[in-house]
C-alpha cells in the first residue's frame, strides 16, 4: 500500500458545510452558492441527505422556467436525488479514481449514515501536494 492510499477521506474533507433545503428556491439556493463561491451543495432534510444540487441543477431550472414561463421552482425540483457517497475511512485515492469515473466535482461524506462532510477535487488535490511536498523532504 503506497503512503498516498493510506491518505482517509476524513483528514481532508470540509466539515463545515452549506447545505441546502428542498423547500428552498432555485433562487435562493443560487445566491447562497454565489454568496459562498460553491459550484454545489448537499440537500438535507430533518438532518438526513435526501440530495445534491449544482450550478447544472440550476441550469435546469432557469431553462424549463423560460420555456414554460413559470416560476423557477425548489430544489427539491431539481436536485440529484441519486446521491455517490463516501465514507470518512475511504481513501483519497478512491475518491479520486470516482471524481474521474463519475465527473463529479465533490462528493458527500457519510458517518453511521449522517452526513459529516464533503470532499472535492481541490481537496484531493491538497492532499496529493502535501504527500508530494513530504515525499520531497524525505
Amino acid at each position: 500500500m503506497t503512503v498516498l492510499n493510506s491518505i482517509r477521506v476524513a483528514d481532508y474533507m470540509t466539515r463545515r458545510l452549506i447545505t441546502l433545503s428542498p423547500t428552498q428556491t432555485v433562487n435562493q439556493a443560487i445566491k447562497l452558492l454565489l454568496e459562498n463561491g460553491i459550484s454545489g451543495a448537499p440537500v438535507v432534510d430533518n438532518g438526513d441527505l435526501v440530495g445534491v444540487f449544482s450550478e447544472s441543477d440550476c441550469l435546469k431550472g432557469a431553462i424549463q422556467s423560460g420555456y414554460h414561463g413559470t416560476e423557477i421552482g425548489t430544489v427539491a425540483e431539481f436536485m440529484s436525488v441519486a446521491v455517490e457517497t463516501v465514507d470518512l475511512d475511504d481513501s483519497i485515492l478512491s475518491v479520486a479514481d470516482i471524481f474521474l469515473s463519475q465527473r463529479r466535482r465533490r462528493l458527500p461524506v457519510l458517518e453511521d449514515g449522517k452526513l459529516v462532510g464533503q470532499i472535492s477535487r481541490r481537496d484531493v488535490l491538497r492532499a496529493m501536494n502535501d504527500f508530494a511536498q513530504r515525499s520531497s523532504v524525505a
